[in-house]
């Protein structure tokens, strides 16, 4: 349809032959230039001190050569090569045995001293050609720079560099240090520009890699995290950019995932939809792991695999607490593989990171109509660098969760201490389909634990507030709590056929059962609703 209205010249662009790529091999640097480098052009890499140009540079001429290619690095007023490689002994990329016939290190500073820019045009021209390069690494530009009299002189001598490197089809590596602020000559000169950056939020230093310019293909824009580990560089493309336009359609054949509860499963018909997301919102100890838990070994019992994603709690601790509360199962569930723990050990965590470490192993497990529950949302929420990107995280995260048929619960917290039920961040409410509530509510002087569905999607609910109790029994959800007419403004009062004051106060029920109760008026009957 569009090589109608668009003429012979649309259609002649889609049989144009693809451009060659260098893959980098850098985790996800190729997936932010959509395919790699493309071969013959030159990119400058920017930053300051320290963050990651270097290693970055070396990382790629060790993937290149790898891959059966040629590389050549030239230092300018840097430190040793020895000094240099030693550094990058303990990176996983590292191979001596390339060096020096298939990875070579040259010197170019005293060329560059004794000739100028012309002596170390003609030591570049002369190894390259001599060492065959494919790709070729320049690393301290700015040594370069102070040679040349203007910035026109040092834009000629690039000219003259990609004139040749263009002819011998090689990839070029320009590296220069980069302060904010600065103006480099060569960025309009390059075809691509990498700019690094290293900054501090609070005590946390932040990385970062911005692709500021890539001629002849698209890019992933705007700011990306990187890291720096025994694997070399590893960047982590911001989430909501990842998963913009998935390809994955989701399953239509869904069916009901209970908790396992009667009671709550009564009042959400029979379970939650698979393949949709839900917030268990509360204060803590309302009992949201608790039901997490319930979720993920009652999907065990049916055949469903489970994922627990939590940052607060161990699995053995987790384990030994679920076998406090009737859920002695989930222990052989883990064992057996069925349930797995994931537990992020209260470090500096990254928060695309975070994703791409659940997202994968989803992957990489290969089973269908998966449970997962997030424990909790905080601790995504404090790997965060811009909180104002949580809402476009999770909405991105839950709908990519969605096209995988991954049925989601999040654990989030509301205020301990609060007269009311607002949630703490009310955009949550757009990423997700469902939303129970649970919290305390004091009433004659003791408390009780409360639930109720607050939201669901596509299907019909009870909108009824019940109690619920915790016991060595596991968690049992009693009928409507009549008594509680002003729940959602946190002021529970008796309503005033209730029994008077005089009266004694009923105790709360214990090990799952119900205490007598003095006669109640007749409950009211919930009513029933169905969100589109």
């Amino acid at each position: 349809m569009e090589d109608k209205e668009g003429g012979g010249g649309a259609k002649g662009a889609d049989h144009a032959p693809k451009p060659e790529r260098l893959l980098t091999g850098v985790p996800r640097l190729d997936f932010i230039t959509k395919g790699g480098l493309l071969k013959g052009n030159c990119y400058s890499v920017l930053g300051p001190p320290g963050s990651g140009k270097t290693v970055m540079a070396n990382q790629i001429a060790f993937n290149h050569v790898k891959d059966g290619g040629r590389a050549l690095y030239v230092t300018l007023l840097s430190e040793s090569h020895a000094r240099m490689l030693s550094n990058l002994e303990v990176m996983t990329f590292f191979d001596r045995s390339v060096i020096p016939d298939q990875l070579h290190y040259i010197s170019g500073y005293r060329e560059l001293e004794q000739d100028g820019l012309k002596g170390l045009l003609e030591l570049v021209r002369r190894a390259a050609q001599d060492h065959q390069a494919s790709l070729l690494i320049i690393d301290g530009m700015d040594a370069a720079k102070e040679f040349a009299r203007s910035d026109l002189t040092f834009k000629r001598f690039l000219q003259r560099l990609q004139t040749f490197t263009s002819i011998l089809g090689t990839t070029v590596l320009l590296l220069s240090p980069h302060h904010e602020g600065e103006v480099h000559p060569e960025s309009t000169a390059v075809d691509g520009v990498f700019e690094l950056s290293l900054w501090l939020s609070g005590p946390r230093a932040v990385r970062e890699l911005v692709a500021m310019k890539f001629r002849g293909s698209g890019s992933l824009l705007g700011k990306h995290e990187v890291e720096i580990s025994e694997r070399g560089v590893v960047i982590h493309p911001r989430t909501e950019v990842q998963f913009a336009n998935p390809q994955e359609d989701g399953r239509e054949d869904r069916i009901r995932m209970s908790f396992g509860i009667p009671g709550l499963d009564a009042s959400i018909h029979g379970g939650l939809l698979s393949g949709s997301t839900t917030m268990l919102l509360g204060s803590p100890g309302t009992g949201k792991t608790l039901l997490g838990l319930h979720f993920l070994v009652q999907g065990a019992r049916e055949g469903q695999p489970g994922v627990y994603f939590g940052f607060y709690e161990t699995p053995p601790r987790l384990i030994e607490k679920a076998a406090g509360v009737g859920l002695p199962d989930l222990k052989k569930y883990v064992d057996s593989g069925v349930i797995e723990l994931q537990w992020q050990p209260p470090l500096e965590h990254n928060l695309d990171s975070l994703a791409e470490r659940l997202l994968e192993r989803i992957h990489e497990r290969k089973v269908k109509r998966l449970r997962l529950f997030i424990d909790s949302v905080a601790g995504f929420r404090s790997a965060a660098v811009y909180p104002e990107r949580m809402g476009r995280f999770f909405s991105a995260l839950s709908h990519q969760l969605r096209m995988m048929d991954v049925t989601a619960l999040y654990s989030e917290e509301t205020p301990l201490l609060s007269s009311g039920v607002d949630s703490p961040h009310p955009e949550e409410a757009a990423y997700v389909e469902n939303i129970i509530l649970l919290r305390y509510v004091e009433l004659r002087s003791q408390l009780y634990r409360l639930i109720s569905i607050m939201k669901m999607r596509e299907s019909q609910y009870d909108s009824g507030i019940r109690e619920f109790s915790i016991s060595e029994k596991g968690i049992s959800v009693a009928g409507t709590f009549t008594s509680a007419e002003s729940i959602l403004t946190g002021h529970a009062r008796l309503t005033s056929n209730a029994p008077s004051s005089s009266d004694p106060p009923r105790k709360p029920a214990r090990s799952g059962k119900k205490a007598q109760k003095p006669p109640q008026p007749q409950p009211r009957k919930p009513s029933r609703r169905r969100r589109s």
